[in-house]
């Protein structure tokens, strides 16, 4: 069965955005291997407005070839989008109800795993759902003060194991855990 897996970067102190939605201070170095995590998957899941900052992304036409070549990974995934709104988009199929249902008739399909990739409002209600398998969580060497947390207003404690911790060159430290049941 496939795995949801909640792949993001968050700050030293707990945020996924800054203040203004800004996610300058990520950092992406060549040892942290996101080809290998990209060959892992085959399905990304989006609420839709990181759908609509992120899903049909195209790098500048001056962007290095590596960024090109990543993009053009993460756009040949299946795309799911999760929102009320009813959207028509070649590029993705949008669910809007019925969310834990559908999201395990999705993980009993043949294939590799699902980027759960966000944001906080889907996660959140992935969360509530118990539907993360995996969550490997990077956190970067910065501190905000405030912006968008990671984990906010959770019903209920959620319990993990540690399965690895990875160390980077730039002091990126990378955590994976799995919920205990």
């Amino acid at each position: 069965m496939k795995k949801v897996i909640l792949d993001l970067a968050v700050t030293l102190d707990g945020f996924i955005e800054g203040p203004n939605g800004e996610t300058d201070w990520c950092i992406m170095d060549d040892d942290m291997d996101f080809d290998g995590f990209l060959s892992s998957i085959d399905t990304i899941f989006y609420g839709r407005v990181s759908y609509d900052m992120w899903g049909n992304y195209q790098p500048d036409e001056n962007a290095n070839t590596d960024e090109k070549s990543l993009w053009k990974e993460v756009h040949a995934k299946e795309k799911y989008v999760f929102s009320s709104q009813h959207k028509k988009d070649d590029n993705a199929t949008f669910i809007n109800s019925d969310i834990a249902n559908t999201v395990n008739e999705i993980k009993k399909q043949s294939g590799k795993d699902i980027w759960l990739y966000g944001g906080a409002s889907l996660i959140k209600t992935f969360i509530q759902f118990n539907l993360i398998d995996t969550y490997r969580i990077s956190v970067h060497p910065i501190v905000l003060g405030n912006g968008k947390p990671l984990f906010e207003d959770l019903k209920k404690r959620i319990e993990l194991k540690l399965l690895e911790t990875n160390i980077f060159k730039s002091g990126v430290v990378q955590l994976i855990y799995e919920p205990i049941k």
